[in-house]
């Protein structure tokens, strides 16, 4: 099987011990593809040089995490778009609005995200969404800003079969990883009539590790747990998964 992650923070400090183990033991498992989402510039180095270990296999996203939209935003976007004419990056990401920590810069976060995603129009790239107590919010801005080139993921999907269906209808891919496994996650309850051709597999790494290591430090590899769930949900062999949402990312990421 060849299985992409299309979320997953291989770079952050929870892997600094045994990093090399961990893509490895991936790798193993079948998953070939890793897109790293960015947080901020804090964290731009270890991704760059990550991905100059793994050229193969590892791919870059750049952007500023809602949750670290300050006071210094303007600084952050300018890092942003700094990097953008440096490096190869495969998506604007991860980006959106989050209302469940923080509600401090609130205007500061839609501004950020508005200014994101004409990055992305602009470089013609996807979008990786970050949507946490905030689906409305987010909404009325893609289609504030959409265009027919806009489109991307909605990371960590957890919403309902209505929320499902508008992300859809705006371009949007639902990344779905550990939550699907989860007793009370209630993905399972609808996901079986979202057609799997709109669904990508991602991990959150080190968050949201799938049943029955949640709680635990989320690793790539248990994106074969969540295929095993997938492949319940679908109805389908776990080839079958792992080949059409490959070819799903490979869709969105031009690669």
């Amino acid at each position: 099987m060849l299985i992409t992650d299309t979320h997953t923070h291989l770079y952050v400090e929870q892997f600094d011990e045994d990093r090399d183990v961990v893509i490895k033991d991936a790798m193993d498992a079948g998953v070939r593809r890793f897109f790293l989402p960015a947080i901020d510039s804090a964290y731009t180095q270890a991704m760059i040089q990550l991905q100059k270990a793994y050229p193969e296999h590892v791919f870059l996203m750049a952007g500023l995490h809602p949750t670290h939209v300050k006071a210094n935003f303007e600084e952050e976007l300018e890092h942003v778009i700094e990097n953008l004419s440096k490096y190869t990056y495969h998506a604007i990401g991860e980006i959106g609005i989050d209302l469940y920590w923080d509600q401090t810069f609130i205007r500061e976060q839609e501004e950020a995200f508005r200014r994101q995603i004409r990055l992305a129009i602009q470089h013609d790239l996807p979008i990786a969404i970050h949507c946490r107590e905030s689906f409305r919010e987010i909404i009325n801005v893609l289609k504030e800003e959409r265009t027919d080139t806009l489109r991307g993921i909605f990371h960590c999907f957890t919403g309902t079969l209505d929320q499902a269906r508008e992300a859809i209808s705006l371009n949007m891919k639902l990344g779905i990883g550990g939550v699907v496994t989860f007793k009370n996650g209630g993905l399972d309850k609808f996901l079986h009539e979202v057609d799997l051709s709109h669904i990508v597999l991602e991990t959150d790494a080190p968050y949201l590790a799938p049943t029955p290591f949640r709680g635990k430090r989320n690793e790539s590899k248990y994106l074969t747990l969540v295929i095993d769930k997938l492949s319940d949900i679908y109805r389908r062999d776990a080839e079958e998964i792992a080949e059409v949402t490959t070819a799903n990312a490979k869709e969105i990421f031009g690669i």
